[in-house]
């Protein structure tokens, strides 16, 4: 499902970091070495119907790297 973030995201926390981030060795080899922490997110997204929805999101990022692998996790509600 393709999306796109519209605005900023909303109070980001990091979930796990280091050893704790189960992906490290895929992240580590598609994208490089870096200090990995998956993280979570409240943001607005256009869906590719066009739609706006209000959802939860997960992402791994890494400094110098950024984000990636931003996933969809749950719709919280309607805009």
């Amino acid at each position: 499902m393709k999306f796109e973030i519209v605005g900023a995201i909303a109070n980001p926390q990091v979930i796990a970091s280091g050893i704790g981030v189960r992906i490290r060795s895929y992240l580590r080899k598609a994208y490089g070495a870096g200090g990995w922490r998956k993280t979570n997110g409240i943001a607005t997204i256009r869906l590719s119907s066009g739609a706006l929805r209000f959802v939860e999101l997960h992402w791994h990022e890494a400094h110098g790297i950024g984000k990636r692998d931003v996933k969809i996790r749950r719709y919280v509600s309607e805009p």
